[in-house]
């Protein structure tokens, strides 16, 4: 390796065979509780969890370690309002003929429609934001590296957290999504709306669609040589 700046590592936890294995499989199980639903609960969620959950998603790892999102967590129900307004007239467009035939058809098995209430009736909207320039520092304007991959751990982070802290999620991402930008008051020279996440807790009446519950085998998803 070329010469850097460095420091041991000494927070590294090594396991025998048999706890790796059953942390594993418990971090699997977990995994395999979590759902994507589409009817949340108005229940407040407090702001710390959400904070501590973003700081977790912040840890990814990102091209030469530039970091380059940012997340907007709302709970602002003005702000919400404006974001379903947003989001149904474009989904409403989508559903009369934009989306293509093909597209509209695989996503008959999940109920999905125009309509969005739940980005009114979840207590948090969470709007995560990519940039092309940036860098360790708040102002630096460097160019960033692979953001698209970054971002996309980054939110996969987010998703394992607010699962495992107790909450269920929702990924949204209507398109275009230059409105959560102004909305959300962001920098449109430099960052692109990535994904909308929403987030709190299940409705009493909250339901799993049979068809996400399939998932492709080890050996579909896999191969090892």
């Amino acid at each position: 390796m070329q010469q850097h700046d460095h420091q041991p590592l000494t927070d590294f936890i090594e396991y025998p065979h048999e706890q790796m294995l059953e942390r594993a499989n418990e971090f699997l199980t977990t995994s395999q509780r979590r759902h994507t639903i589409r009817s949340f609960s108005d229940r407040p969620v407090p702001k710390d969890i959400i904070q501590t959950c973003i700081k977790a998603a912040a840890t990814a790892p990102s091209g030469a370690n530039h970091q380059p999102w940012h997340f907007v967590a709302i709970n602002s129900s003005d702000v919400k309002k404006q974001i379903r307004e947003a989001a149904e007239k474009l989904e409403r467009s989508f559903y009369e003929g934009r989306a293509g035939e093909e597209w509209l058809d695989a996503l008959k098995p999940l109920g999905t429609d125009a309509s969005k209430p739940y980005l009114e009736h979840a207590p948090w909207l969470i709007a995560v934001f990519s940039q092309k320039k940036g860098g360790l520092n708040t102002n630096d304007k460097n160019t960033n590296y692979y953001v698209h991959e970054s971002v996309g751990i980054a939110t996969g982070f987010l998703i394992q957290a607010l699962h495992r802290a107790g909450l269920a999620t929702l990924t949204h991402t209507p398109k275009p999504m230059s409105f959560l930008t102004d909305i959300c008051g962001r920098d449109k020279d430099n960052e692109r709306p990535y994904m909308l996440l929403i987030v709190g807790y299940p409705s009493d009446d909250a339901t799993v669609p049979n068809h996400a519950l399939v998932k492709k085998s080890l050996d579909e998803v896999a191969t090892f040589i």
